[in-house]
């Protein structure tokens, strides 16, 4: 009787599949080499040594950036999954006691941008063993939830004046008026403005500066969901109140010469419940690390 041997399969390294969803993420193998902390070349590198492995192709690369082919969105689940299994296990035994859930609230836009997303993704990945809930609601109701004990931090918007002083500042924004680009809708009278209801901050300082100025205006478009005021300013509907760095493609700031008056400015701060717990402080701290990056490429 013959019996035939085969080789072991290669095994995987979980650096190297690291590497691989740096780059499947941002689409560059420098920016992936700035977000794994090595070269570029070391990087190329090591998607060679892949590629030679599976006995496939699986980036498409041009001039300016890369692209998945088949294979390499298939290996991509199973990378991912890998990581998270990996992450998973070393937490179980070097960070045993970083287990749970912890309760987080946030205002709508801070997650409609992305930032928070961005923030759990990669606290989950260093931290796999806490489960983060998050609750999005305007920021007076998430004061409300964390009086009651229901959250056990929060990021919040705040006027820079505040009448309730409470919580750390993670960051301060200014506030301008945004239209469409060519727009006419600032021209009209009475003036069509996009905001929200009565507990929005943003609301309360633009309704303010335009009393103080005894410009007319009227609630053109009300929506508490930041997309929709993108929307309506992009169709030249109306113009809203919106934080400096949300201001994109097909909008424009528009200021005192433009008829506008000046808007001040606003807090993001972070608000912890009484006796945190080291869970809960991972978390504030993952969120303090990434605002400080935010603030400091602004």
């Amino acid at each position: 009787m013959t019996v035939s041997f085969r080789q072991p399969l290669p095994l995987l390294d979980n650096d190297i599949l690291r590497t691989f969803v740096a780059i499947a993420e941002t689409g560059n193998f420098s920016t992936a080499a700035e977000v794994v902390f090595r070269t570029p070349s070391a990087v190329s590198m090591q998607i060679k040594k892949l590629e030679e492995q599976l006995k496939t192709t699986l980036f498409l690369r041009d001039a300016r950036s890369v692209t998945l082919t088949a294979h390499g969105e298939t290996l991509l689940t199973y990378a991912r999954r890998m990581i998270a299994l990996s992450n998973e296990a070393v937490a179980r035994f070097v960070m045993p006691e970083l287990s749970g859930v912890v309760r987080l609230g946030a205002p709508e836009d801070i997650g409609e941008r992305g930032l928070l997303p961005g923030i759990l993704k990669r606290f989950a990945e260093v931290f796999p063993a806490i489960m983060v809930d998050v609750t999005i609601d305007n920021s007076s109701q998430l004061y409300k939830r964390m009086d009651e004990g229901r959250l056990d931090l929060a990021l919040v918007n705040c006027a820079s004046l505040p009448l309730r002083d409470t919580g750390e500042v993670l960051m301060r924004e200014r506030l301008v008026w945004a239209g469409a680009k060519c727009g006419t809708a600032h021209l009209r009278d009475p003036l069509p403005i996009s905001i929200w209801e009565d507990g929005c901050i943003w609301r309360s300082e633009a309704i303010n500066s335009l009393e103080k100025q005894n410009r007319r205006f009227r609630v053109a478009y009300l929506s508490g969901h930041t997309m929709a005021q993108k929307a309506a300013i992009e169709a030249d509907l109306a113009i809203a109140p919106l934080p400096r760095s949300y201001v994109q493609n097909g909008m424009v700031i528009l200021s005192e010469k433009d008829g506008l008056p000046e808007l001040g400015c606003f807090d993001i701060r972070l608000i912890l419940a009484d006796k945190p717990t080291r869970p809960v402080q991972a978390v504030a701290d993952s969120i303090r690390n990434a605002f400080r990056d935010v603030a400091q490429a602004l």
